[in-house]
Order: structure tokens, then C-alpha cells, then sequence
């Protein structure tokens, strides 16, 4: 490999680690509590996955088109691919937990219309919730287990499940634990009704987006597979990308396909609000 074709390749990764970068600064990757889905061993062992067949895809294409540029982008492909592919899953993990809360909101009003306090409540519907939500719940009751004030611990059930409908659920438990008064029962009603009626406008709307989902995978798979079938069968019409300026065109060209594919894969995702109950609950 010649230094033109080496100062290419570098000039490709460095650009590729740019975009790297830029796609992880427009993500939302701050810290987070523990929530229900993959467990961090699993995450661990998927990203040890994608980066080695990220790899070996990228080589792959580097030896049947000797276009490092292009070899560093389907290796991207293949590291951004939970990204651009794996909306679906999380979705339908979010609406998992809301159904789940709506129907341990129902179980907890019932129990409590029994003469039983909330402390004892909450623990007696832990175990026989969704699984979605009853890791989350399990943790709730071992707080309270060990005597944690249940503002606090109701706070840290709230930040297990992260959702804007469990904040609503869980300040109305604070609330009841701190004043004790009537009417909680009606509350946690009009509490699951809304959660559900969430939960609903939540699956029309990944109903309506699933088109734009499935377009956003057409369009890169019909991409991928011209451009590697024009650069495997056709190299003559296709010579031009082999030089360093050829490169450089080439890079031109994957970033605005790239931006046009983030772009379209944020139309397709559903923005969740914003929680209100943060931070430390404070004892009374």
C-alpha cells in the first residue's frame, strides 16, 4: 500500500472517529439509573460483538474494493446498527413497563381498599406484577425491608423505572405517605386510566412511525448493496473512487448519506417528556 493510500486510510478513520464522536454527542448518553432491559454484562458482550464483526465486515470490504473510506463506513454501519435498527425494541420495552405500572396501579388500589397501609401494600403486589416493572419493585420492597423511608425509597423506585407516568404514580404515593389522607384509592383510578390512555396514544403513534422505520431500512439496504455491487462488478464505472481525490468524494458522500440516515431515524423514534420527579426526596 502505497503512502497516498495510507494518508487516505488515516485521513478515513480520523474522519470516521469524528462521526463517531458526533453521533455519540447527539445521543443521549448521560448516566442513568438501572432499568429494565439488557443488563450490563449483556450490553458489554453485544458491543464486543459488533465491534468484531464491525471489523471484520470493514475488512472484508477493504479487500474486494480496496476503498479504505468506504471499508471504515460499513464497519460504522455495523457499530451504529442497534442505533439506527433497534428503536423497535426499546419502544416496545417502554410500553411493556407503562402496561405493567397501569396494572400494579390497579393491583395496589385494590389491595389497599382491604384496610391495608401502603407500606404493606406495596410489597404484598410486588411479586405478582409485570415483569417489566417487577425487578424495579422487588428493589422498592428491599428498601423497605430495611426500614428506607418510603419517600425515599418510592424516589428510587421512580428513577429504577425512568418513565413521566411512574413520576405521576409515585408523587401521588409520596404525597399519601407524608399527609395521609383519604382518597387514594380514587386517585390511583384516575392514575391507571391516564397511564393507560398513554399507553394507547403510545402505540398509535409507533404504529404510525413504523413506515418511516421501515423506510429508513430499505433506503440503507438498497444503499449498501448498489454501491458494494457497483464496486465488486463494476469497477470501470466506478475507477474514479479509487484515487485519493476519488476517496476524499467518496467520504463527501457517505457523510451526507449518514446524515440523511440519522436524520431519518430520529423522525422515527418517539420523543418521551421530560420527568419532573427528580433528584433526593427529602424526609419529612
Amino acid at each position: 500500500m502505497g503512502s497516498q493510500a495510507m494518508l487516505v486510510t488515516l485521513l478515513g478513520a480520523v474522519i470516521g472517529a469524528g462521526v463517531l464522536l458526533l453521533v455519540m454527542g447527539l445521543s443521549d448518553h448521560e448516566p442513568s439509573p438501572v432499568r429494565s432491559g439488557p443488563s450490563l454484562r449483556d450490553r458489554i458482550q453485544g458491543n464486543a460483538r459488533r465491534a468484531l464483526i464491525g471489523v471484520g465486515v470493514g475488512l472484508l470490504i477493504l479487500l474486494l474494493t480496496s476503498w479504505p473510506v468506504l471499508a471504515i463506513a460499513v464497519g460504522l454501519l455495523v457499530w451504529f446498527s442497534p442505533m439506527l435498527f433497534g428503536g423497535l425494541a426499546s419502544e416496545k420495552r417502554a410500553m411493556a413497563r407503562l402496561e405493567g405500572l397501569a396494572a400494579w396501579t390497579e393491583s395496589l388500589r385494590d389491595t389497599i381498599a382491604g384496610a391495608v397501609g401502603l407500606e404493606q401494600a406495596i410489597p404484598a403486589t410486588a411479586y405478582a406484577a409485570s415483569p417489566a416493572i417487577q425487578p424495579a419493585l422487588i428493589r422498592l420492597t428491599d428498601r423497605l425491608r430495611v426500614r428506607t423511608n418510603l419517600s425515599t425509597a418510592l424516589q428510587g423506585f421512580a428513577d429504577d423505572i425512568d418513565d413521566p407516568s411512574a413520576d405521576l404514580i409515585v408523587a401521588t404515593l409520596i404525597l399519601n405517605s407524608r399527609l395521609r389522607g383519604p382518597g387514594l384509592r380514587e386517585v390511583l383510578t384516575s392514575l391507571a386510566k391516564s397511564a393507560r390512555a398513554d399507553l394507547d396514544m403510545r402505540r398509535r403513534i409507533g404504529a404510525s412511525r413504523s413506515s418511516t422505520r421501515r423506510s429508513v431500512q430499505i433506503v440503507m439496504g438498497v444503499t449498501v448493496v448498489f454501491v458494494l455491487g457497483l464496486s465488486i462488478f463494476n469497477r470501470s464505472y466506478v475507477e474514479p473512487y479509487s484515487t485519493p481525490i476519488g476517496q476524499l468524494v467518496l467520504l463527501v458522500v457517505i457523510g451526507l448519506f449518514a446524515a440523511g440516515f440519522i436524520w431519518m431515524r430520529r423522525l422515527s423514534e418517539y420523543e418521551m417528556p421530560e420527568r419532573f420527579l427528580l433528584g433526593k426526596v427529602e424526609a419529612p
